[in-house]
C-alpha cells in the first residue's frame, strides 16, 4: 500500500482540492511513490445528515454540512479509510505541494503516530499544534475509528474543539513537524507546504462575495461586516502565481475543463477571472519568481 496524500474537501472547495493533489504530484521528483485522494465531505452521509449539533467550546453548535469547512473532521478519516495500514498525510484543501511531500511521508517518525506544526500563541494558545497538515502512522491510530467518532461528535460526548486540537490524544504520541511543512500564507524557497490559511485572501478567491461566517463584534460590527463582504487580494502575488501555474497545468491536460471551470465561476466558487489568469500564469514557475 502506497502512503497516501488525503485532501478534505467539500463541493465549494473541490477545485482547491483538485489543484492541492496535482500541486504535490507536480512538486515531487518521485510522484509514482504516493498516492493522492480527494475526501468529499458529500461523500460521508453522516457528515450530511440535517438537524445535528455538536459540542464546540463548551457550548452546543447547530452543525451545518453547507459551511465552507464542513470538511474538518474528515482529518481523523485516513486510518480508517486505509485500514489502519501504512502512512498517511492529510491536508486542507487551500494547501499546496511546494517541496517534495515524497520525503516527508518516508521520513523518521521516531516512534509517534502523529506529527503536525506546533503553532504557540494561535487561538491564544502557549500549546497549539496545527492539525491542518498531519502525517499519521495509521497503524498507532486503532483508536481512530471514524464512524464511532462521529456519533460520538453529534452526540456531544466530547467537544470539537478538543478533537481538532488533539487534545484527546496522549501528547508522548504527537510529534512536531518543522514549520515550512505547514507555512501559513508565507512562500519561500525553503517551503514545503504553502497553506493559504487566511480565508479572507485565498488567491482564487478574489473579488468574491464572502460566503462564511464573519465572527468579528463589537459596536461598528456593520460597519466590519460591511466592508469585509468581499474576499481581498493575496499580498504576495507569488502566491496568485502557484495556484494559478498549477491550474493552468489541469486545464492543459483535461483535468479541469473550460466548461467546468466557468461552471465554478458562475456557482462564485472561484474569482471570475480565473481564465485569463491561467493564460497569463502558464509555464511560471517559484524558482524563476525567486532568481
Amino acid at each position: 500500500m502506497k502512503p497516501t496524500v488525503f485532501i478534505q474537501a467539500n463541493d465549494r472547495q473541490l477545485l482547491g482540492a483538485k489543484i492541492s493533489a496535482h500541486s504535490y504530484k507536480r512538486s515531487s521528483k518521485r510522484p509514482d511513490s504516493f498516492d493522492v485522494k480527494i475526501m468529499r465531505v458529500q461523500d460521508f452521509p453522516r457528515l450530511m445528515q440535517p438537524g445535528q449539533s455538536i459540542l464546540r467550546g463548551g457550548h452546543v453548535r447547530p452543525w451545518d454540512p453547507d459551511d465552507l469547512q464542513s470538511f474538518t473532521p474528515l482529518r481523523f478519516a485516513p486510518p480508517s479509510l486505509m485500514n489502519f495500514r501504512g502512512r498517511a498525510l492529510v491536508t486542507d484543501p487551500d494547501c499546496f505541494g511546494v517541496g517534495d511531500v515524497a520525503d516527508l511521508l518516508e521520513r523518521d517518525m521516531r516512534g509517534k503516530a502523529i506529527m503536525a506544526v506546533a503553532r504557540p500563541g494561535h487561538n491564544k494558545q502557549v500549546d497549539y499544534i496545527a492539525t491542518s497538515v498531519m502525517l499519521l502512522d495509521n497503524a498507532m491510530l486503532q483508536h481512530w475509528r471514524f464512524e464511532k467518532d462521529l456519533d460520538d461528535l453529534f452526540g456531544h460526548r466530547f467537544d470539537y474543539v478538543d478533537w481538532i486540537e488533539l487534545k484527546r490524544e496522549d501528547s508522548s504520541t504527537v510529534g512536531f513537524l518543522e514549520p515550512h511543512w505547514n507555512d501559513f500564507d508565507r512562500l519561500t524557497k525553503d517551503t514545503g507546504i504553502l497553506h493559504t490559511t487566511k480565508r479572507r485572501t485565498q488567491p482564487w478567491k478574489t473579488g468574491l462575495p464572502v460566503d462564511y461566517t464573519l465572527r468579528k463584534r463589537g459596536p461598528f460590527d456593520f460597519v466590519r461586516r460591511w466592508a469585509n463582504r468581499h474576499y481581498e487580494a493575496h499580498p504576495d502575488p507569488k502566491q496568485e502565481a502557484l495556484v494559478y501555474s498549477v491550474l493552468a497545468d489541469l486545464v492543459d491536460e483535461g483535468s479541469v475543463t473550460r466548461e467546468e471551470l466557468k461552471s465554478e465561476m458562475a456557482a462564485n466558487h472561484v474569482r471570475h477571472d480565473s481564465l485569463q489568469l491561467v493564460e497569463r500564469y502558464r509555464g511560471w514557475s517559484l524558482g524563476d519568481a525567486l532568481a
